[in-house]
């Protein structure tokens, strides 16, 4: 949620800011700010309410505000309502909304995060004589560094530092002292910060994608620590004010991948990286035709001694626990349980016996599922990674890691990222039975065959979107909808009705198909869409029966198949067929129509399918 950019160099900061605050739009957000310092100590700043676009249009593409070292911020409201006076950047002085110069404050900064205990560190500073314009926790931030900088006449570093020993939450801090100018400051806990280098030039952002396009040579902060940037460096502190050494990685992603490249939304666009994504993670992991986990550290002997898997996660990640669940239990024969991370959390854990917690998240950022890897470990329970951003935090703090490598996702609806992460479970499933015994040498093999076709089968589907397209414009005005399935076909349904509600904005709700009659068929009404999953044979008749029931109450029914029955077709008033497969891994077939059929019917509302209403890309706060 929100996004840092921050630039020191030779070039006019704000135009660079601008483009940066560009590409991290898909984050979420409801203002934009930009502060810029020059080199006689000047600070102009610049807010707006609304799309980005807004604060291009008020510095006049950035020429308003001259310097060559600057940081800006689009903010998701928190703490005190969407309006100029809480938008970022804060300062330590007085705002007043018709100034752009506030060479008076002595400390400038923007803030991803939450200072939990801002309301304590208020009332400290109003005793020192500190006034407050806005209703957030991130002025309390700035104003709480200004007061250590100026009582105990110290540096930036050991001001920060004082402040983040004082400080409880989370947060991601870049600051510009007014003092020191062509120089960022900055700390980081808990929330993402990446700093890159090129030539004369720095670059700080809460995402990558940011500063793709001029430097891929990144380091990544960690908790506790404070950084120095200067033209062309950066240097790195840890609490007690020493200096460290951090490595530099580089960044492997095609910055074509946070491009559209003519799609009109990244989301179509991404929705068709998903064959590529694919066939790039399962390649990732296949070993001259083998399996393996060894770059992650899981030897099979691990493998064997795993007697259960907890999986966590958050939204659609947890969706593709919830089809891996079934999967893993029907393949390797051992207990699965699937918990909200934002539960986890909270609950009491009883620990069972070389149990594996597999985290799953797109970002490697999320709130709930890192403080829920932190928890498992606390517990002494073997922790798994599984994300999509190298360097991430859950990257970094898991015993293990696996990458799907989707690249860069920049729609909120995640499509690809799914994919790929339901792919490496797939994978991890095929391989745990295979070490356990449960799988012959034959079967596993003929296994990792099917997954290798499943890129192309993908592919196949997303030539026969134009039905979908069809079907979309008849059904925009829907009231509600209704998604239903058993076993894994019931998972698929819960992401199915994720994604229509979510850029749809269309009630819609997924049900296990055995549980309508416990209440939900009175819900509905003459032509109420109920969407059925139906890849799973053992328990199609027993689906078809239910979606039946609903039509004898007047639904329309849409069905979601590989069969072709006669009485499946003649059951169903619309039908997308899906390439047949091995049926454990029907699910990543499945899911494709209905990501299009919600992206048909949010192009047909007039909606903004990328950013969707009141969701944020990576939710990095509680």
């Amino acid at each position: 949620m929100c996004g840092i950019v921050g630039y020191t160099g030779h070039r006019q900061a704000a135009g660079l800011l601008l483009e940066g605050l560009g590409k991290l739009e898909y984050r979420g957000y409801d203002s934009a700010g930009m502060a810029v310092l020059d080199e006689d100590g000047t600070v102009r700043l610049a807010k707006a309410m609304g799309k980005i676009h807004h604060l291009v249009e008020r510095t006049e593409q950035g020429s308003v505000l001259p310097g060559h070292c600057g940081i800006g911020h689009t903010r998701w409201a928190t703490h005190g309502e969407p309006n100029e006076r809480n938008a970022h950047p804060h300062i330590s002085g007085a705002f007043q909304e018709e100034q752009s110069d506030y060479s008076t404050s002595d400390v400038i900064g923007v803030h991803n995060g939450i200072i939990e205990n801002y309301e304590e560190l208020k009332e400290k500073l109003l005793r020192h004589g500190y006034e407050f314009y806005s209703d957030t926790d991130t002025e309390v931030a700035i104003k709480i560094v200004d007061y250590y900088y100026n009582k105990y006449k110290i540096g930036p570093i050991d001001a920060i530092n004082r402040m983040m020993v004082r400080v409880r939450g989370s947060y991601a801090l870049a600051l510009m002292f007014r003092d020191y100018p062509g120089e960022i400051y900055a700390a980081r806990k808990d929330s993402p910060m990446i700093i890159g280098v090129s030539g004369d030039e720095t670059f700080l952002a809460s995402d990558v994608t940011a500063m793709l396009n001029y430097t891929r040579k990144v380091y990544y902060i960690g908790n506790h620590q404070a950084a120095r940037l200067l033209p062309g460096e950066v240097h790195f502190f840890d609490l007690n004010g020493d200096e460290i050494t951090i490595p530099q990685s580089e960044v492997t992603w095609d910055v074509a991948g946070a491009e559209k490249n003519g799609y009109e939304h990244f989301m179509m666009k991404e929705i068709h990286e998903q064959p590529q994504a694919a066939e790039n993670t399962l390649e990732s992991v296949l070993k001259e035709g083998e399996i393996s986990f060894q770059d992650a550290g899981i030897d099979d002997d691990l493998l064997r001694k795993t007697e259960s898997v907890c999986i966590v996660a958050c939204g659609s990640a947890w969706h593709v626990g919830m089809t891996a669940q079934y999967v893993l239990e029907d393949m390797a024969q051992i207990p699965v349980r699937v918990e909200l991370a934002s539960e986890f959390r909270y609950r009491r854990i009883l620990p069972a016996r070389n149990t594996l917690a597999i985290v799953i998240s797109q970002s490697g950022e999320t709130a709930d599922s890192l403080e829920a890897l932190r928890i498992a470990k606390e517990k002494g329970i073997r922790t798994l990674g599984i994300v999509n951003v190298e360097g991430s935090s859950i990257a970094r703090e898991a015993d293990h890691v696996l990458y799907t490598k989707a690249g860069p996702e920049i729609a909120v609806a995640t499509t690809k990222a799914f994919s790929s992460q339901l792919m490496l479970m797939y994978l991890f499933a095929v391989r745990l039975a295979y070490v356990k015994g449960r799988l012959e040498e034959e079967m596993y093999h003929s296994c990792i065959q099917e997954l290798r076709s499943i890129p192309g089968k993908i592919g196949r589907l997303l030539l026969e979107q134009e039905r979908i397209q069809w079907f979309a414009s008849k059904y925009a005005n829907a009231k509600d909808a209704f998604f239903i399935g058993r076993g894994a076909d019931y998972a698929i349904s819960m992401e199915g009705s994720l994604k229509l509600k979510e850029i749809t904005y269309i009630h819609s709700e997924a049900y296990a198909a055995g549980e309508l009659k416990h209440g939900t068929i009175s819900l509905i009404e003459e032509r109420t869409p109920v969407i059925g999953v139906l890849t799973q044979k053992r328990l199609l008749e027993k689906t078809i029966s239910n979606m039946k029931e609903c039509k004898a109450r007047g639904a329309y029914l849409i069905g979601i198949t590989d069969s072709e029955k006669e009485a499946v077709s003649g059951s169903l008033d619309f039908v997308i067929r899906i390439p047949p497969t091995e049926e454990h891994f029907s699910g990543i077939l499945a899911v494709v129509p209905l990501q299009l059929l919600g992206y048909y019917i949010s192009v047909a509302k007039g909606l903004d399918v990328d950013k969707p209403r009141n969701l944020a890309k990576s939710v990095t706060v509680e």
